[in-house]
């Protein structure tokens, strides 16, 4: 994933933490707004009781594999900050990218029905 893809400025990051609606699944807690780019950008939050450090970059490598995987998908010019759970350290790839997806296609479906 590209830096222009990211969101790195902390007070962006709380203040889509703090002010945006938020969509949840066992695995992950991803907010999300509307941006003024024409693509999305993301940014990636694992915390310590995840793991040691080695371990934190681990799942976020899963996490960039996913987005990178499906990013296609569902481009509707956001940005996200994608937390991910405790629960989610005794799942596998494919569970993650399950949930990941089925979580990103619940939020394409909110913005569609906004916009009519």
């Amino acid at each position: 994933m590209r830096k222009l893809y990211i969101v790195q400025r902390h007070d962006e990051f709380d203040a889509i933490i703090n002010n945006c609606p938020s969509k949840k699944s066992n695995s992950f807690v991803i907010y999300y707004k509307d941006n003024n780019y024409k693509y999305d950008r993301y940014g990636i939050s694992v915390g310590k009781k995840l793991g040691n450090a080695v371990e934190r970059n681990s799942y976020k490598r899963k996490i960039r594999a996913i987005i990178d995987n499906y990013k296609k998908n569902y481009v509707n010019q956001k940005d996200y900050i994608i937390i991910l759970r405790r629960s989610a350290k005794d799942k596998s790839f494919q569970e993650l990218e399950s949930d990941f997806n089925n979580l990103m296609h619940k939020i394409r479906k909110d913005f569609c029905n906004e916009e009519k």
